[in-house]
C-alpha cells in the first residue's frame, strides 16, 4: 500500500470559493487589531517618554538642590566611593527657627553606618541629654556641642564665615563622635526643622501611630512658637504635626511626659514612615517635591558626586534593612547616663555595618 497521500499544489483553492481570501468580517478584524496594536505602540512610547522626561526634570531637580546643600567639588576615586565602599556618616536636625523657639542645640542627633552591597543601613540614635564621655572635650549634653564647637571657632577666628564656623563645627562632630563609637565617621548632613516638615508635605504626609495624646503650646502663633495637639492613634501627620510628634516632651498641664528614649523611638518611628511613603508610587511621583525642600534646608559635606552616588544607590532601601539601635540610659539631672551595655551593642553594631 502506498503510504503518501496526494494532496493538492499549495495554490488551490480549499474549502470553497472564498477559503484563499479574507470576508468582509477578517479584514475588518485585522484593521481593529492593527490598529489596537498602533495605539498600544503609541501608549509605550507616550510613558517611555514621560519616563524619560520625568528622569531628565529629577536630575535637573537634584543638581540644582546639590549645589544648595553642598559646596564641595572633591573627585571621589571609585574605590572610596559610597556605591563601593560602606560609609559612616552623621546626621543632624537643628532648631534654626526666628523669633523665641530658634537654636543651634542638634535635638536630632544620629549616627548611622551604610553598606552598599546589602543596600542596608544601621542608625544609631543619641538621645539629646546624654552626656558623652570622650577624652579631650568638655562635659555638656550632647545636643549642645555643635553650637558650642560653632562658638569656640569663632572665638578662635573672628574673621570665620558662619558657614566655615558650622563646617569646623561639623568636624569636631564627626571627631568626637567616631571617638566614642570607635569608627571613622567620613560624611555629616544638618537639616534644620523647617526642611524635616517640608519633606513630609512635599510626601504628602506619613503614617504613624500617635502613641499618647498630646497638647503643648509655647509662643504658638508667634515666630518660632511650637503648638503640637494630637489624639492618640494611628493616624496621617502632615509636616508640623510630625515634626511636634517627634519634639513632644509633655502637656502643658504637667500630663503625658515623653523621655528623651520616647523622643528618640518617634524619630526612628518618622524615619521609617519617611522611607516607606518614598518608595511607594506616591512618593516616587513627588520626588522632585522632596529634592527641592531637602536642597532649601540642607548642608553637608558630602562631594556633589557623591551624593549623586548616595541617591542612585540607596533610593529605596528598605526599612526592614534599617536596624534602629536608640541608645538607652537613666535620667539623672542634668544627664541622661548612657548604660554601657547600650553603648557597646550600638558600637558593635555600627562596626559590623561597616565591616561585613
Amino acid at each position: 500500500m502506498n503510504s503518501g497521500t496526494n494532496l493538492p499544489p499549495r495554490s488551490a483553492r480549499q474549502g470553497g470559493p472564498n477559503r484563499g481570501n479574507p470576508s468582509k468580517k477578517q479584514v475588518k478584524s485585522m484593521k481593529s487589531a492593527s490598529r489596537v496594536r498602533r495605539i498600544f505602540f503609541r501608549l509605550i512610547m507616550l510613558l517611555v517618554v514621560g519616563a524619560a522626561c520625568f528622569a531628565g526634570y529629577l536630575f535637573w531637580k537634584t543638581g540644582d538642590a546639590i549645589n544648595n546643600i553642598s559646596g564641595v567639588e572633591t573627585t571621589v576615586p571609585a574605590s572610596e566611593s559610597v556605591k563601593n565602599k560602606p560609609v559612616a556618616m552623621l546626621l543632624m536636625g537643628v532648631d534654626t527657627r526666628s523669633g523665641t523657639g530658634g537654636s543651634l542645640n542638634t535635638d536630632v542627633l544620629m549616627v548611622a553606618a551604610f553598606h552598599p552591597d546589602s543596600k542596608s543601613a544601621t542608625v544609631v540614635s543619641i538621645p539629646r541629654d546624654s552626656r558623652i564621655p570622650v577624652e579631650g572635650y568638655r562635659q555638656r549634653k550632647a545636643n549642645g556641642y555643635y553650637a558650642a564647637f560653632i562658638s569656640n571657632a569663632k572665638d578662635k577666628n573672628s574673621k570665620l564665615t558662619q558657614t566655615e564656623a558650622e563646617q569646623i563645627a561639623r568636624d569636631e562632630m564627626k571627631s568626637m563622635l567616631g571617638d566614642y563609637f570607635g569608627i571613622d565617621i567620613k560624611y555629616s548632613a544638618i537639616i534644620n526643622f523647617q526642611g524635616f516638615a517640608d519633606v513630609i508635605d512635599a510626601l504628602g504626609g506619613v503614617n504613624v501611630n500617635v502613641d499618647m495624646d498630646m497638647d503643648y503650646d509655647d509662643h504658638a502663633g508667634q515666630p518660632g512658637g511650637t503648638s503640637i495637639h494630637l489624639k492618640k492613634g494611628p493616624q496621617k501627620l502632615n509636616g508640623e504635626d510630625a515634626l511636634g510628634y517627634v519634639r513632644y516632651r509633655k502637656s502643658n498641664n504637667g500630663k503625658n511626659p515623653s523621655s528623651d528614649f520616647d523622643r528618640n523611638r518617634r524619630q526612628s518611628e518618622v524615619v521609617g514612615a519617611i522611607t516607606d511613603e518614598l518608595k511607594s508610587v506616591g512618593g516616587i511621583s513627588r520626588l522632585g517635591s522632596v529634592i527641592g525642600a531637602v536642597g532649601h534646608n540642607m548642608k553637608t559635606d558630602i562631594p556633589k558626586s557623591e551624593i549623586q552616588n548616595f541617591m542612585k544607590t540607596y533610593f529605596g532601601i528598605s526599612k526592614e534593612n534599617v536596624n534602629f539601635i536608640p541608645l538607652e540610659g537613666t535620667w539623672k539631672s542634668p544627664y541622661v547616663y548612657l548604660n554601657d551595655s547600650s553603648v557597646e551593642k550600638a558600637k558593635a553594631s555600627l562596626q559590623a555595618k561597616l565591616t561585613e
